[in-house]
């Protein structure tokens, strides 16, 4: 496995090594052990979460608080999409900033999102099936969100109109009036 760091400390962008010949191709998606060397994160990632959406499908900004806050390993199965972490860790020298990533099922590369950020993405191709690994179950009572379009933060989208959003994305707080973490001093 190839990991690169991006802008954002913690936030990796991991390639699987991809054994190809005439029949084919093979790859390791996910192997714990190579994982926590390669991330630190030792800890399990004990759900699965699938989700189809169609071309200018915008999903996140999410995150969840408390002790089930979630660390993410996203990666697409099918189609191609523009994947966001953005650092919520007041007091880290990054916070509010963002890093993007594309995604396909073509790249194979998949994001690493630890703790302490939010998550989104913006599907591209036609349609994109997305599967994202999560280190605690999903927790209705500590779901939160951010605006995804937050002048304050300014992703770079690449929009071509207006993204279909959910009803809970579309009326998102700014990252001001965000419950955030606090960065390990």
């Amino acid at each position: 496995m190839k990991v690169e760091a991006t802008k954002l400390e913690g936030v990796l962008k991991l390639q699987p090594t991809v054994h190809g010949d005439a029949r084919g191709w093979f790859m390791e998606a996910f192997n714990a052990r190579r994982f926590a060397e390669a991330t630190g994160h030792g800890a399990p990632l004990v759900q699965d979460n699938q989700s189809l959406s169609a071309r200018g499908v915008l999903r996140g900004l999410h995150y969840q608080v408390g002790p089930n806050a979630q660390a993410k390993l996203v990666r697409v199965l099918a189609g191609e999409i523009f994947d966001v972490a953005v650092d919520l860790r007041r007091g880290s020298p990054t916070f509010g900033r963002w890093t993007g990533a594309w995604l396909s099922a073509q790249n194979r590369t998949q994001l690493w999102v630890p703790v302490g950020f939010a998550h989104g993405f913006m599907v591209t191709s036609e349609q994109a099936e997305v599967l994202y690994k999560v280190s605690a179950p999903y927790d209705r009572a500590a779901e939160r969100a951010v605006r995804w379009d937050d002048p304050g933060i300014g992703i770079e989208w690449p929009l071509n109109g207006a993204p279909t959003l959910s009803d809970k994305d579309a009326v998102a707080p700014r990252l001001e009036q965000a419950e955030v973490f606090e960065a390990a001093a």
